[in-house]
This record gives C-alpha cells, sequence and structure tokens, in this order.
C-alpha cells in the first residue's frame, strides 16, 4: 500500500492507496516534429522506436515505491522526474514519480526496461482539477549527485493530461498513469542521487520526493 498526503484548497488528508494499474505513458511532447526527430536519434544507437505516438507501456504496479533508497541491477540506470496521475474513488489526483529506467535493457525492448526498475513515487497528491487550467505553468525539475540540474522547464512541452487520458487505457480507481518527461540537460545517465520537484507558481505549492541508487553488482 502506498500512503499520500492530499492537499486541496479544502484541506489536507491523507489516504492509503493499492494501486493495481500502472501505465507509463511516453513519447508525450507536444511538437510530433521534435518526437519523430528524438525517435530517430534513438533508433540510430539501437533503441527500436514506439509503435506509436505517444505511446502506453504497462508495468508492474509493484513496482511503485515511496522507498528512499532504490536497489538496481547494474550501474546503467536512471531517473526521469514525470507528473503522475492517479485515480481514486473521489476522482483524479496529480502526484510526481521518476520513471527509473534500465538503459542498457533499453536498447533490447523499451518495455522490458520499464519493467526492471522501481517507479519512485512522491508521498503527496493535488487535484488534477485545480491545477489543469494552469497545466502549462506547472515547473518540473530534477537535480542528481546533489547540486546538478538534470531536469528543468514547465510543462508546456508535453500533452495535457486529459490529452492522455483520451488515447490512453481507462484509468479506473487505484490506476496510476505517468504522463511523460523533460530532456535530460547534459545526456541521460545514471545517477547516485535523484532529487525532483513539481512546483505550481500559480497556486504557490510544490511537491518533492528525492531517493539514492544502489547498485547491485551484475553476476554471470
Amino acid at each position: 500500500m502506498l500512503h499520500f498526503e492530499r492537499r486541496s484548497r479544502a484541506g489536507t488528508d491523507r489516504i492509503g492507496v493499492h494501486v493495481n494499474q500502472l501505465v507509463i505513458a511516453g513519447w508525450t511532447g507536444r511538437d510530433e516534429a521534435a518526437v519523430r526527430h528524438h525517435i530517430e536519434e534513438l533508433q540510430a544507437i539501437g533503441v527500436p522506436p514506439p509503435s506509436s505516438v505517444p505511446v502506453f507501456y504497462r508495468a508492474a504496479a509493484a513496482n511503485l515505491t515511496q522507498s528512499a533508497t532504490l536497489q538496481v541491477l547494474g550501474p546503467d540506470t536512471s531517473g526521469e522526474a514525470e507528473p503522475v496521475v492517479l485515480a481514486l474513488a473521489d476522482g483524479l489526483w496529480l502526484g510526481l514519480g521518476s520513471d527509473h529506467t534500465d538503459r542498457k535493457a533499453e536498447a533490447a525492448g523499451i518495455a522490458l526496461s520499464k519493467q526492471l526498475c522501481g517507479k519512485p513515487i512522491a508521498t503527496a497528491l493535488w487535484p488534477l482539477a485545480e491545477v489543469e487550467d494552469h497545466w502549462d505553468a506547472l515547473e518540473l525539475s530534477a537535480v542528481i549527485e546533489g547540486d546538478v540540474t538534470y531536469q528543468r522547464g514547465t510543462l508546456a512541452s508535453m500533452r495535457h493530461p486529459r490529452d492522455l487520458l483520451q488515447r490512453g487505457p481507462t484509468l479506473h480507481p487505484g490506476s496510476a498513469m505517468f504522463c511523460g518527461t523533460l530532456p535530460a540537460i547534459g545526456g541521460i545517465r545514471p545517477a547516485a542521487r535523484f532529487a525532483m520537484r513539481l512546483h505550481d507558481p500559480v497556486l504557490g505549492r510544490s511537491i518533492a520526493h528525492a531517493y539514492e541508487t544502489e547498485a547491485l553488482p551484475v553476476v554471470t
């Protein structure tokens, strides 16, 4: 079970949630030409193209974690800060997660690489209804190794969650969907510490989460 503090204009409460469906939306950029260009870049280094744009990968819901430490196999994994839509009995809520991915396995198959790592998720949520009218103003950022800016930008470059909800699988209560990410500044690379933040400058609030990565040895 995951535990969240739900922060809304009406007040704050706490809730435990059993997530039974995890969807990871990929290639969610609004600039389709730029998305296609990035797909071609990845193809050049051996990463297969997605079957559609955007694409909706499935991963085991048990991969979601709120632990401060994430164990991974080998040195070839890295995080990606993403907004996360969580469907609850009383509606849709917005949170923050990291689509931590095995980059070595990504060349063999993106869906496989998504499944191989835990997916850290923050403990705070906002009602999606309170932010969707100013979605483009929301600021997403990530820092690695304590002070190195890894990702930074607004969600204006990403598809609105309502767009994704219309295209993707139905999110019944107990479902979570990662909504895409921003480019890595300086290139995708592993880090021992990953800290992420989703900031709402309109309502003056933030969701943050950080975790350490423990790389387990690969024994052959």
